[in-house]
């Protein structure tokens, strides 16, 4: 008599991994707010991968980029589950003259994002330098800290240090202090001080807080100057110190929670990351500076 045979006891099908909402909170967010954050895509780009049909909420094919989402949905995007999202960093880049701050240009001209190190994370830019000016652009791999960070009420300062070609008394600059008005659009207070003298052109030091579009450039040409330098060397309490043309350091986030306090810091997890070590990044065929200082 044959022994009965065992029977077999289907194992258990495997879920799909659920992708954590990258949010701190159970609150619903926007789908592409949730796909920024980790680190997939622009929320522009997430819009367009929605229409597209790449992206799926529960298993169901989603057609509009009006959906809320919280850490309990399973999100796929082309059939995988979102990134893990890194921790929030900040970077200090020495934007080089001649890169536009944007992804892509419509007139073909080089940007910063495709000039950075390959093994940089997808980054934004806290505001923007334009094509001729250089100095220090902060990076992040979080959006809703760039928008922190670039609005005029978070109240920090950016500092210039700015060559033009002509002349300017020290009561013009003066004035500037009481903010301007230029074709109908108000400027704000500007901190002016006249350096040195070389040849035709002068060197300035400026600081505002507000920083319009081209605001240095229209201001100084209302006062009859015509920038042909202009280098921020700082954006709040970061410098640019010794970075050089197309390099970029990592600030600690032990640094950027101390400069957000601790309420934002908190709520953009930054407590948890203060004491990880930051990664350095060089430009490509640079080296690293011996020391990075990231805040004054």
């Amino acid at each position: 008599m044959s022994k009965a045979q065992p029977q077999k006891t289907a194992r258990p099908r495997k879920k799909p991994a659920k992708a954590s909402v990258p949010f701190d909170s159970d609150e619903p967010v926007r789908i592409a707010k949730a796909m920024a954050r980790a680190g997939l895509c622009s929320r522009r780009e997430a819009e367009r991968w929605i229409g597209e049909g790449r992206v799926r909420v529960n298993g169901k094919l989603l057609k509009t980029p009006a959906f809320e989402v919280t850490p309990k949905d399973e999100i796929l995007v082309d059939g995988k589950p979102l990134p893990t999202p890194e921790p929030i960093q900040l970077w200090r880049y020495y934007k080089p003259k001649g890169l536009v701050t944007t992804h892509k240009d419509p007139q073909r001209r080089p940007t910063v994002f495709a000039a950075l190190p390959e093994d940089l994370p997808r980054v934004v830019s806290v505001g923007r330098l334009d094509f001729n000016s250089e100095g220090l652009l902060l990076l992040t791999n979080d959006g809703a800290l760039a928008r922190h960070l670039e609005l005029p009420s978070t109240g920090w300062l950016r500092r210039y240090r700015v060559r033009a070609h002509g002349r300017v008394t020290r009561e013009q600059l003066e004035a500037l202090k009481d903010g301007t008005e230029i074709e109908g659009v108000r400027y704000g207070p500007i901190e002016a001080s006249l350096d040195s003298v070389q040849g035709a052109n002068v060197w300035l030091t400026m600081a505002l807080r507000e920083g319009k579009n081209r605001e240095v450039r229209r201001v100084l040409a209302n006062l009859g100057l015509d920038v042909n330098r202009l280098i921020r060397v700082s954006y709040g309490p970061f410098q640019l110190l010794e970075l050089k043309p197309g390099a970029v350091e990592p600030v600690r986030s032990r640094v950027l929670a101390d400069q957000l306090g601790a309420k934002l810091s908190a709520q953009l997890g930054l407590v948890a990351a203060a004491g990880a070590a930051p990664r350095h990044t060089k430009a490509r065929g640079q080296k690293r500076p011996a020391k990075a200082r990231e805040a004054s």
